[in-house]
């Protein structure tokens, strides 16, 4: 059943991404257009999550935003609505285990190739929020604050969030002194103050330079190594 998502509050309610990214490629004959938007980069722990929407030409909907604009109630209520709408959507995750040993933008990469690769459906052009291309198959097109421009990215935006937000939340239930549920792996005071006082949990990513000078409790710091980033 899929939830009721809340009235817009007056402050979003004249910003609404649009289509016309998707639709100048559309009558280009650009017919699968998929919208990529990525979360947890700057996290210290849990994984990189890349979300990837598909959105259907001929059905529009209502109250999708920048993820980052709604709030986590408005987030899980669009989350069914765009699974339920879309015409293809997937997530691809990198651990934090490989964002230790492939740095990030090659993490980003993999994650990006797996949700692709779990998408259903072949693409013909890609829209990404920012301006790295990070699919780097010829046939992107980026845009920068793309999502709170393009329909496509905004809904790939929420359903990375909501997926990446859930796996932090329950790995909180596992590590409850770091406030993973509140903070989702990003840096606060609580969870600065348990790392100071017992430093990275299993799920941490320990190649981050701040992480020499904290106590270690018999789990080895990773380095990052260079590294041929897997084809899919």
């Amino acid at each position: 059943m899929t939830t009721t998502v809340p009235k817009l509050r007056p402050s979003l309610r004249s910003k609404a991404p649009g289509i016309a990214y998707e639709s100048m490629l559309w009558a280009d004959g650009k017919d699968i257009v998929v919208g990529i938007d990525e979360v947890g980069r700057g996290s210290w722990a849990g994984p990189l999550t890349v979300g990837a929407v598909v959105i259907p030409k001929d059905q529009r909907i209502y109250k999708v935003r920048d993820s980052k604009q709604l709030t986590p109630a408005e987030r899980e209520a669009m989350f069914d609505r765009i699974t339920n709408w879309a015409s293809h959507w997937a997530v691809g995750h990198a651990t934090h285990t490989e964002c230790d040993e492939l740095g990030m933008s090659e993490a980003q990469r993999l994650a990006t190739n797996r949700a692709l690769a779990a998408l259903g459906t072949d693409f013909d052009h890609a829209l990404v929020d920012g301006t790295w291309d990070f699919v780097a198959r010829g046939n992107t097109t980026t845009i920068v604050k793309g999502d709170r421009k393009s329909l496509s990215i905004a809904a790939a935006s929420i359903i990375a969030k909501v997926t990446r937000d859930r796996i932090m939340i329950e790995q909180s239930a596992t590590y409850p002194w770091y406030a993973f549920d509140s903070n989702k792996g990003y840096p606060g005071p609580r969870h600065t103050s348990a790392l100071a006082l017992l430093g990275p949990s299993t799920i941490h990513r320990r190649s981050w330079v701040f992480m020499e000078s904290l106590p270690w409790s018999g789990i080895e710091e990773c380095r990052p190594s260079p590294a041929t980033l897997p084809l899919f």
